[in-house]
């Protein structure tokens, strides 16, 4: 069976495959990432100690590149919509023991993809449908007034006895 993916005209990916490094030690680095913007994780991945950020952050970059050559879109606007680790095949190595003896040592790979999604072409289309909707469906009240509760420095929540 073979699988078509569909093709959104907002979405950029770039894939990185037989990265020579465990999947879950490359997952802890894509979950600090996902969701957050394209300047921010870029700050995230170079500050950030693990050795799974280096090849993020070239597959990060190169998702960026893709976008605004291919697409052009403007990288300010990109935000990271899909990013996922799976493991990849193991390099098998013998290791010499003992005795003439030798050790399997299976080296792990993973194969990383990011997605970058352009927020741009969303707001364009929120803009086009809500000014064509009729102007009595969408209840907007000036008047309301929207007050923050923190409850740590109200002690509300902490000082009662």
């Amino acid at each position: 069976m073979i699988k078509r993916r569909k093709k959104n005209l907002d979405e950029v990916y770039a894939l990185g495959q037989h990265i020579r490094m465990s999947a879950h030690k490359a997952r802890r680095v894509i979950d600090q990432i996902r969701g957050r913007s394209y300047e921010e994780t870029l700050m995230i991945l170079e500050l950030m100690p693990y050795r799974a950020c280096y090849p993020i952050f070239k597959l990060v970059y190169s998702a960026a590149a893709n976008a605004s050559h291919n697409m052009g879109f403007n990288e300010a606007n990109l935000v990271i919509s899909k990013a996922q680790v799976n493991e990849g095949t193991a390099a098998k190595r013998l290791k010499p023991r003992a005795r003439g003896r030798s050790y399997m040592i299976k080296r792990p790979t993973c194969h990383i993809t990011i997605v970058l999604k352009d927020i741009s072409f969303y707001e364009e289309y929120e803009e086009f449908f809500m000014c064509s909707k009729k102007p009595g469906l969408i209840n907007i009240n000036k008047n309301t007034n929207l007050t923050c509760h923190d409850t740590y420095s109200s002690g509300g929540l902490w000082d009662k006895k």
